[in-house]
C-alpha cells in the first residue's frame, strides 16, 4: 500500500511517502521544512498568521510530491502548537486548502503511540524500550516492548523551553539552571505515571534535536540518514554537546557541522531535555532513530 504521512510539528513540517510491504516502510520521499508553527504560542496561546502561512507553503510543496507519486491514502496530523492554540481551526482550514486533506489535531497520547510504533518497527536492540520524542512544544515518552505499556506527554520542548527561559545569547548560567530544573521536575513525574521507564533496557531518541546531536557528534557536513539512523549517542558525548552549544553565541554556534540553520536558536533547549533524560534514568547511551511518528502513521494507515 502506498501512503503519505504529514506531521506539522511545533518547529518543523515533514512528509513521508512510502510503500508499506509486509509491515515494513519503504521510503519513496521524505522531506522536512523548518516552519516554526509554535512561534509565540506559549505566551499568546494563538498561532501567528505568518507561521500558518509557512506551514501552508510547505504543504503546497508536499501536495505536489504526493500527487506525482500517486498514493492510496493520506493522513496529516498536527501536535503541540495546535493543541495549545485557541485558533487551531485557522491552521486546519489553511492546511486543508493547501494539501487537499484536512489535518487532525492529535492528543499527546496518540502522538506518543504513533512515535513508538514507528521507532520500534525495525529494531534489533533489546527491549523493553523507553522511546523519547523531543518536539518543539512537547516531549512524549513511551515504555514498552512490542506495544506501549505506558506513555506520557510533557509540556516541554525545544521551542517552549527557549521561549520560556533561554533569552540571552548565549544563555546565562541561571537561565540554563532554570530550564534544567523545570525539565528535571517534569521527568520526576514520569516514574509515577509509567513506572516501567526505570526498567527499560534501551533508550531510543526521536526527532530533530536527537538527529542534530547525532550529526554534530559525527561532524556531518550534510544530512546523512544512514549515518544518523541507529547511531549510538553516548551520555558523555551528549554532555559534551550540551557544554559546547550552550556556551556559544548564535554567531559561533551556527558553524557546528550538522546543525541546521533553522535549529540554531532552539537547539540548546532540546539538548537540555536529551541530557536530562539520560541523567534521570542513568542510561549510558541513546539510540538515535530516524523512524518516528511519520513511520507510525504510515504503518497505521496500511493496517487500516
Amino acid at each position: 500500500m502506498r501512503v503519505a504521512a504529514v506531521d506539522m510539528g511545533t518547529n518543523s513540517t515533514r512528509l513521508l511517502v512510502a510503500d508499506v510491504v509486509d509491515g515494513a516502510v519503504r521510503t519513496l520521499d521524505r522531506r522536512m521544512r523548518i516552519t516554526r508553527l509554535g512561534q509565540g504560542v506559549d505566551s499568546a496561546r494563538r498561532l501567528q498568521p505568518e507561521a500558518i502561512e509557512r506551514v501552508a507553503d510547505a504543504l503546497r510543496e508536499f501536495s505536489g510530491a504526493i500527487g506525482e507519486l500517486g498514493v492510496d491514502a493520506v493522513r496529516a496530523v498536527t501536535t503541540s502548537a495546535a493543541r495549545d492554540s485557541a485558533n487551531a481551526g485557522e491552521l486546519l482550514d489553511a492546511c486543508a486548502a493547501a494539501l487537499g486533506t484536512r489535518p487532525e489535531v492529535i492528543a499527546g497520547e496518540e502522538e506518543a503511540s504513533l512515535s513508538f510504533l514507528g521507532a520500534t518497527a525495525d529494531l534489533s536492540a533489546p527491549g523493553p524500550y523507553l522511546v523519547v520524542d523531543i518536539g518543539g512544544g512537547s516531549t512524549e515518552l513511551v515504555v514498552g516492548t512490542t506495544a506501549p505499556d505506558g506513555l506520557v506527554s510533557l509540556d516541554i520542548g525545544c521551542v517552549r523551553l527557549t521561549e520560556q527561559f533561554l533569552h540571552s545569547d548565549p544563555p546565562a548560567p541561571e537561565e540554563l539552571s532554570a530550564a534544567v530544573t523545570v525539565v528535571r521536575d517534569h521527568l520526576a513525574d514520569v516514574d509515577r505515571i509509567i513506572p516501567g521507564a526505570a526498567g527499560a533496557k534501551t533508550l531510543i531518541g526521536l526527532a530533530g534535536t536527537v538527529s542534530t546531536m547525532a550529526a554534530v557528534e559525527q561532524g556531518l557536513a550534510a544530512y546523512d540518514r544512514d549515518r544518523i539512523h541507529h547511531f549510538r549517542l553516548t551520555r558523555d558525548a551528549a554532555e559534551d554537546i550540551f557544554r559546547t552549544l550552550a556556551t556559544e553565541p548564535i554567531r559561533e554556534r551556527r558553524h557546528n557541522p550538522g546543525l541546521e540553520p533553522g535549529r540554531v536558536d532552539v537547539i540548546v533547549g532540546g539538548v537540555i531535555i536529551a541530557v536530562c533524560v539520560l541523567r534521570q534514568w542513568g542510561f549510558d547511551e541513546m539510540l538515535c532513530s530516524e523512524s518516528d511518528i511519520l513511520d507510525g502513521i504510515a504503518l497505521r494507515l496500511a493496517a487500516g
